[in-house]
């Protein structure tokens, strides 16, 4: 009664009554809210700061990747390699402090995620990494250099026929594993060992001519089925029922290959305990695997990126489970976040620099070759190379057309990559035969470091298999594949 006959109590009782109206409303204002979106499962808006962790159809998937693009321009850059055989867009989206263009002396990398369409983990993970990397470049130091010196390209599903479908919480089996012609697109690439005479489908021509034009230098091809980083090579040259000849295929590469998986799945939270994902299915010693030793398949991605264009690839199953149910899917990102990241940084271990010509000017398509190494690599337009190694003293064998070849020296450290500058002179001068005859240089002919037409010469015999026992051995490879990843 008292502050009722006072100013200030009145004032009190006023301020009391308006608290009490205003949060009043509030509530009934957030129920209502609450209860119109209890009938949406989920309430995803393509440019919220943070990402929803479900699956995310076609549609969705675009909206989100334009919705970025246009959100950080400064650090995306959004692109098509093509179109899947139902006309859906196979999106690459840039991230990098120069996403238009080419950083002249730093490398390009990629991931491809969801080539079988009903193993869609590494399609989310992608998504995830996208909105990590535009979300965390002003506040996380390691996330800016990788940016600043890596051009990182992301293609979150190659197989978008595929995925629409699968189905949620399918583990096995083969729904959706295909793309809308019934062709394995992990089996669809030319072959070093074995001629692959499955006709070339929408996605994989994309993506040939995608790595054509582009110089990767490493790159990681995400799965599921497994829990295992998988590396080169998948084929061998033996032929008959290659599924059970679990015998390694070893590239000249072979300690980088081991180093880069084992990069991965240390990084990861449970990959290197190296645990089977079911009693019938192997465990996998440190969490890693040469392809072949696990199972043989002819026309694979990461053997065609390595063996055509020197990039590094390796193959990467992240979930047990081919389609989990979504609420798994935060987990799967906490599990896979720090390897993804700290996997694009080892683009930058090694040797790289420049290949010029007497003049300074850059010499395009120079071919190198470690000594000891078959398989070789190319500089780009700019005469830029890279090469992933190991700490050890090594030996590159340059050749070029129309240019000496030549042979440097050069030592890898742990601590940083070595740069290394090669000045190619031009070939001599060859006068012509008789008095008068013309004069001109003779182009050197670079030897072929990269993959023939044909297969290689060890390999004739097993290209040549046919008939039923190919028939049995492929079909064996295929049950095998859609069992295990």
């Amino acid at each position: 009664m008292i502050l009722r006959n006072t100013i200030a109590g009145q004032v009190l009782l006023l301020l009391l009554y308006a608290r009490h109206t205003f949060f009043s409303s509030a509530k009934t204002v957030a129920s209502e809210q609450l209860s119109m979106a209890l009938p949406e499962p989920r309430a995803y808006l393509p440019d919220a700061q943070n990402l929803d962790f479900v699956y995310h159809d076609h549609e969705e998937l675009t909206r989100f990747l334009r919705a970025t693009s246009a959100r950080y321009p400064n650090l995306t850059a959004l692109y098509s390699i093509g179109k899947s055989i139902q006309g859906r867009d196979l999106w690459v989206m840039v991230v990098s402090s120069s996403p238009y263009e080419h950083m002249v002396g730093k490398p390009d990398v990629k991931y491809v995620g969801n080539i079988h369409g009903n193993e869609p983990v590494g399609r989310e993970m992608l998504l995830h990494l996208i909105q990590y990397f535009v979300s965390s470049y002003n506040t996380d130091q390691y996330v800016k250099w990788l940016l600043d010196n890596t051009r990182i390209h992301i293609l979150p599903t190659m197989n978008p026929d595929g995925y629409a479908v699968s189905k949620e919480g399918t583990c096995d089996g083969g729904q959706g594993r295909y793309n809308a012609r019934g062709f394995d697109l992990n089996r669809n690439f030319p072959d070093y060992f074995k001629q692959n005479n499955k006709r070339g489908q929408p996605e994989t021509d994309a993506v040939k001519d995608w790595i054509s034009k582009i110089q990767f230098v490493l790159s990681g091809s995400l799965h599921g089925g497994a829990l295992v980083a998988s590396y080169p090579y998948d084929n061998t040259p033996n032929s008959m029922f290659q599924t059970y000849s679990a015998a390694p295929s070893l590239t000249p590469d072979d300690d980088v290959f081991k180093h880069l998986s084992l990069v991965y799945a240390r990084n990861h939270a449970k990959m290197s305990r190296g645990v089977a994902c079911k009693s019938a299915t192997p465990a996998f010693e440190n969490g890693i695997t040469n392809g072949a030793a696990w199972y043989p398949l002819t026309g694979g991605m990461q053997d065609y990126n390595y063996v055509w264009y020197g990039c590094m690839e390796i193959t990467l199953e992240i979930s047990c489970c081919k389609f989990p149910p979504a609420y798994e899917l935060k987990k799967y990102w906490e599990d896979n976040q720090l390897s993804l990241i700290k996997f694009l940084a080892e683009a930058h271990r090694g040797v790289q620099g420049f290949v010029f010509d007497p003049a300074g000017m850059p010499i395009e398509r120079a071919s190198i070759k470690i000594k000891g190494r078959d398989v070789g690599f190319q500089t780009t337009k700019y005469g830029e190379f890279w090469r992933i190694l190991l700490p050890g003293y090594y030996k590159a064998e340059v050749f070029a057309e129309g240019y000496a070849p030549r042979e440097v020296e050069f030592v890898i450290v742990e601590q940083h990559p070595t740069l290394l500058n090669v000045t190619l002179q031009a070939s001599k001068r060859v006068e012509g035969v008789g008095a008068g005859g013309p004069s001109y240089y003779r182009p050197m002919q670079a030897p072929q470091h990269y993959r023939p037409g044909g297969p290689p010469p060890y390999a004739a015999a097993a290209s040549t298999e046919n008939g039923i026992f190919s028939t049995i051995s492929n079909g064996l490879n295929s049950l095998y594949s859609n069992i295990f990843g």
